[in-house]
């Protein structure tokens, strides 16, 4: 007999946010981008309670982080805030809790690939959801394939020099693109 699934939250004060962790590269890094948003439910109302994790495969200055005694490696390099997973180098990921009305924010290095992948994490889901995050609408295989409605949900608005907007809707109307691996 198998055991059902269980939603995911609300339980993510506890061990998964971690002081930083929205900084996947340092302040200052040649090219860093910062991405805010809001997560939203399918009522338009922001989602308090979420956690979404960004990942890079950017191959320098990037913080592979996690929280401290979490077995995540050795500690980063002398200097930097938090725990780092070998320090800076390879691919890595941020993690970031929504606050009250939704919003978040990391700061990452420029994509190697036309996005960066994103997953939400949040009340009611029995798994996490994936999505990608386009900083620019490129030719892309996956973008190709969607109608205009459709591949706008994907698609970061420019907001500045080096930021970028981009809102997550778990459901209803404009609906975020969730991809099924």
């Amino acid at each position: 007999m198998t055991t059902p699934s269980q939603t995911v939250g609300p339980f993510f004060g506890f061990a998964l946010p971690y002081e930083g962790g929205w900084e996947l590269v340092p302040e200052g890094h040649p090219g860093a981008v910062t991405i805010t948003g809001r997560v939203l439910d399918g009522a338009g109302e922001p989602v308090p309670d979420a956690l979404l994790e960004l990942w890079t495969g950017e191959p320098e200055g990037v913080r592979q982080r996690g929280p401290a005694g979490m077995g995540f490696g050795n500690a980063g390099s002398a200097g930097s805030a938090g725990f780092g997973r070998g320090g800076f180098g390879g691919g890595g990921f941020g993690r970031c809790a929504t606050e009250p009305d939704g919003s978040y924010r990391f700061r990452t290095a420029p994509p190697v690939r036309p996005y960066l992948p994103l997953l939400v994490f949040a009340r009611g889901l029995l798994k996490p959801v994936r999505t990608r995050v386009y900083l620019a609408d490129v030719p892309d295989p996956l973008l190709g394939s969607l109608d205009p409605d459709r591949r706008a949900t994907l698609l970061a608005r420019a907001d500045g020099k080096d930021a970028y907007l981009f809102d997550v809707r778990l459901q209803g109307e404009r609906e975020t693109v969730f991809l099924d691996f």
